[in-house]
């Protein structure tokens, strides 16, 4: 039993990996190339600043929450594909060069290091998740979960602030302003964060060019219907004693949200 997880964990870890690699460092070639991966994958690449350790250290305190998610409720969780496997590839191959364009921004080196990584990375989140007995995952899943719950909210989020305000103050600024509205939105701050360093070195690098007024005016439409879906304008209006207008109400029933 055990093996054949080990075997079909090292398939799909190495073609995980090697996909979610590639396509980390294909989103630095936009848009001469064709992007594949996401943004906050690129965003939080970007913060740890072509730093090894830092790479290293984000990707393990994330995958200590995958770990404990995949030990308690038998599930990976996106965080494997988006933080920990690009992460660990990303150290990795700037061990071998420090240059960012010859190594992280190169989706050969990255998806070869990627393959490999997700490999051993699934491999053993699986197989450990498998081998742990009933009690133990139940001790895993009222202890560990919630310390893992911990790291990501409020201690992340402190931590991309600071990485927002060290950026500079453009990248504070609207690290803080989005951050600020993530949390009110999504009740997690890290997304905010990320989109604010990125529009921030975005600008401080070129300026306010076509291309960043177009993220922006993409960030600003994903709050208002992140919003809208999420019912926090309803929930903003009753917290402020004000009567939701029924066309407003009527609206979101349209969409399956249920106004109480």
């Amino acid at each position: 039993m055990t093996i054949w997880i080990l075997i079909k964990s090292l398939i799909i870890g190495g073609l995980v990996g090697f996909s979610v690699s590639a396509g980390a460092a294909r989103m630095y070639h936009i848009p001469k190339t064709q992007g594949m991966g996401a943004f906050r994958t690129l965003g939080e690449l970007n913060a740890c600043q072509g730093d090894p350790a830092s790479h290293f250290s984000f990707g393990l305190g994330v995958f200590f929450n995958a770990w404990a998610n995949t030990v308690a409720g038998g599930a990976l969780t996106g965080d494997v594909g988006h933080r920990v496997i690009p992460n660990w590839s990303a150290a990795i191959v700037l061990l071998k060069g420090k240059d960012p364009e010859k190594t992280l921004h190169n989706p050969k080196k990255m998806a070869i290091t990627g393959a490999i990584v997700g490999a051993l990375v699934v491999a053993f989140l699986n197989v450990t998740a498998s081998s742990i007995p009933t009690s133990l995952q139940e001790v895993a899943s009222e202890v560990l979960v919630p310390a893992a719950d911990w790291f990501l909210n409020p201690v992340m989020p402190a931590i991309f602030w600071l990485a927002a305000i060290d950026g500079g103050r453009r990248t504070g600024i609207y690290g803080t302003l989005f951050g600020g509205l993530a949390h009110l939105v999504m009740g997690n701050a890290v997304p905010g964060l990320v989109l604010g360093i990125l529009i921030g070195k975005g600008v401080d690098d070129t300026g306010w060019s076509r291309m960043s007024k177009i993220i922006i005016t993409a960030i600003v439409l994903l709050f208002i219907f992140s919003g809208f879906f999420r019912g926090f304008d309803i929930e903003l209006l009753q917290s402020l004693n004000i009567t939701v207008p029924n066309w407003l109400e009527d609206l979101h029933q349209i969409f399956g949200y249920e106004v109480e």
